[in-house]
């Protein structure tokens, strides 16, 4: 029987597991996928937020304001992409402006530090891009962007590297109460024991928290759409771009990437079904927009288009807390923006709540720290001759448009978390996210995930079952 089981592996799932693996718990993930990170968590715009936005008093505030503040030395310790780029808010018109001011005064009673409004004069200087109808702008030079699926495979990574377990494809479907805890079975009727159970399970919180017998809320689905730019563009803009929030969120922006892309959106629509699919209409307002914060924005180097569904509650704040229903179960739920950012923070508090419970003893062995994901490419000739002498399959090339070398995807598949199809390869590596999209790179790596994990070809797959490359051999 473990003593705490986490039910989700997203970006809270994952910080949360990092969090607890440096005490002496017995600690374990659970992911009804066939990776981690397969769900808002990596479909999601990468901004760290300075913490303007959320209402005063409100968790929002206090873990985005936190997270922000942890963020770049969280990301420096698990080797992950962190670049402190700074926002801005955009106003077009004097109404734009007293929405400024309103950010502002809320930003500086939430703890936001160096927020001030710019002119227009300023903030082209900042941003030559942007229109030439903009009047001000809130800068927040302490936001940042990161990778979201580089940072929660890393925390996961990290954990598993100081003893935790990671249980993919297990899909919870029902609870039942034991005298020190709960068994949780999987669709295909598996089982897992555990004393506590952390729900972070995301757009699918609800239908855990049934499983325990709690229906204290409900999670909805606000589905959002993006258009992402391919490198050769990456210097289009420097900072993040905002329009003044309304109703629906922050809304669309134009921003760096800390792959050096240039993201578009998101949108914000309410959805039943969260399938996260494109739509032409989403894609046509994302594109929109963009053009009226940036009116050159060179929406012809689109490399590729997503959707992201992320989970929010009508109380519109994270809910926090012990079940009210169900002793020892934890509802880490409704973590909608800002809670990239809020993640290291939220991670601390909830590991806090466990260690009020169980008592545990920090590890004297805890290593919290991971080796940084170089990129074969970004290395001096020296040191890549250097490594290639020691592992000739770095010397061969993968994929073409990312540079993205054979040494580094098998790299990829032994280290933890272990990729294990296509699509996981292609989120720690980025073999698949050039310009061609996989086109010319993903036989080659279908071919070496099915060396190294001693399987058939027909075995490998896209993202997990259902989603076989190869269905048969013809020959």
């Amino acid at each position: 029987m473990y003593d705490v089981i986490v039910v989700g592996g997203g970006v809270i799932g994952g910080t949360i597991l990092r969090a607890l693996s440096k005490y002496n718990y017995s600690i374990c993930l659970l992911e009804k996928e066939n990776d981690v990170c397969m769900g808002q968590s990596k479909a999601n715009s990468g901004i760290v937020h300075a913490g303007f936005d959320a209402h005063v008093g409100t968790l929002k505030a206090k873990f985005n304001v936190l997270g922000c503040q942890m963020m770049p030395d969280y990301a420096k310790e698990l080797g992950v992409k962190y670049l402190n780029c700074g926002s801005l808010v955009v106003a077009f018109n004097e109404s734009d402006v007293a929405m400024l001011n309103n950010l502002l005064e809320r930003g500086e009673k939430n703890g936001v530090k160096e927020l001030e409004i710019i002119d227009s004069a300023k903030l082209h200087e900042l941003e030559p891009n942007v229109s030439p109808n903009a009047i001000a702008a809130l800068y927040a030079p302490t936001a940042g962007i990161i990778c979201p699926y580089c940072l929660t495979i890393a925390a996961i990574g990290n954990a598993m590297d100081n003893g935790a377990d990671l249980i993919t494809n297990f899909e919870l479907t029902k609870v039942e109460k034991m005298d020190r805890g709960f068994k949780l079975y999987s669709k295909d009727n598996k089982t897992v024991e555990g004393k506590v159970v952390i729900n972070c399970a995301g757009i699918g919180s609800t239908k855990v928290a049934n499983a325990f017998g709690d229906y204290s809320f409900e999670i909805k689905g606000k589905r959002g759409e993006y258009i992402l730019l391919d490198r050769e563009s990456g210097d289009f803009v420097s900072h993040t771009l905002f329009f003044t929030p309304t109703e629906k969120g922050k809304g669309i922006l134009v921003s760096g990437t800390a792959d050096h892309n240039i993201i578009l959106g998101p949108t914000s629509e309410k959805v039943e079904d969260i399938t996260p699919i494109t739509t032409q209409k989403g894609l046509a307002e994302v594109m929109a927009k963009a053009k009226i914060m940036c009116p050159n924005t060179p929406i012809y180097n689109s490399i590729t288009s997503f959707t992201g569904v992320r989970a929010y509650t009508e109380k519109g704040d994270f809910i926090i807390e012990e079940s009210k229903a169900v002793d020892n179960l934890i509802n880490c739920v409704g973590i909608e923006s800002p809670g990239l950012t809020s993640a290291p923070a939220i991670a601390e508090y909830v590991c806090e709540m466990i260690n009020n419970k169980l008592h545990g003893e920090k590890k004297a062995d805890f290593n919290g720290t991971r080796t940084p994901e170089y990129f074969f490419k970004d290395l001096s000739v020296a040191e890549k001759n250097e490594i290639i002498k020691k592992d000739p399959s770095f010397g061969r090339i993968i994929c073409r448009c990312e540079q993205i070398t054979e040494g580094e995807i098998i790299k990829a598949i032994r280290e933890n978390p272990p990729a294990r199809d296509i699509d996981a390869i292609k989120r720690r590596t980025r073999s698949g996210m050039g310009r061609c999209q996989g086109g010319f790179c993903q036989p080659q790596v279908a071919e070496i995930l099915a060396r190294e994990l001693g399987v058939e070809l027909t075995e490998i797959t896209k993202n997990g079952v259902g989603s076989e490359l190869v269905i048969a051999k013809t020959k």
